[in-house]
This record gives C-alpha cells, structure tokens and sequence, in this order.
C-alpha cells in the first residue's frame, strides 16, 4: 500500500544503516593493523566496483562519490600506511599507489570504466599478497608452542 517511501521503510532503512556503521566501527576497533589494512584493500575494491556501476547507470553523483572514496582510501588510508623506512617496497606501493589515484582521478573526470578496471587489476595481486600474508601470520601465532 504505501510502497518504499513509507515512513517505516524510511526508518528500517535508517536503522540498518545504523546497524552496519555500528558493526564496522566494532569490527576496527577489534581488528589487528594487518586487518585493518585488508580493510582498506576491500573498501577500495567496493569502491572501484561501485564507481564502475554507477558509470554503467549513467550515474554521475554515485561516480564521483565513489571515486572520491577511493582516491581518499589510497591516499589517506594504503599510502600513509606505508612505511618508507623499510625499503623498495614502500616506494613501490607508495609509486604505485599515486599512479593509482591519478588513473582514477582521470576516471571520475572522463567517466572511463577501463581505467577503474586497471587499477582493479593493478590492486589484486597486492590484495591477495597482503591475505596471504595474514593467513601465514595467524597459522603461526595459533601454532602450538614447541618444547626445546
């Protein structure tokens, strides 16, 4: 009768959204450094997704809003993670990171889904190194202690 513009829909939807900001807020306030940055790698894939959807849909404030997030998450989040006393390494993510956000800084200007999808390509297998690495770190921290 009243469709989705009821107020009751208006306020479950308000209350899920609520509950979701709650459970993340928990989920990084419990979470180690190591998960704290697999979030980082898994917001900024959602966010490329989304921009990626919303160029599909014609979309241009969902676009530029997620493509905001997304530089914001490179930016303020991975590259001021990373830290530069350790090596190559650093300097790579740190290069490859501003290489990152200046593709997608040029999608959000021209609407260009291929250079999203690069970036999605160019974060994978820095995502599924940085898993694995916390796959490893949780085997040994729960292996049984050995005797000398």
């Amino acid at each position: 009768m009243y469709g989705n513009a009821s107020p009751f829909a208006a306020r479950t939807h308000r209350g899920s959204a609520m509950y979701s900001k709650v459970g993340l807020e928990t989920d990084v306030l419990n979470a180690s450094p190591h998960r704290l940055v697999a979030m980082l790698f898994d917001g900024l894939n959602d966010a490329m997704s989304q921009a990626r959807g919303a160029i599909a849909a014609g979309n241009l404030e969902l676009k530029s809003r997620s493509l905001t997030r997304a530089v914001r998450i490179l930016d303020e989040g991975l590259k001021a993670a990373l830290n530069m006393e350790s090596g190559q390494l650093s300097a790579d993510l740190r290069d490859l990171y501003a290489y990152m956000c200046l593709r997608l800084t040029h999608a959000n200007l021209h609407g260009d889904s291929a250079a999203i999808e690069e970036c999605q390509q160019l974060l994978a297998p820095v995502r599924e190194a940085w898993a694995s690495i916390g796959a490893e770190a949780d085997r040994s921290r729960h292996a049984p202690a050995r005797a000398a």
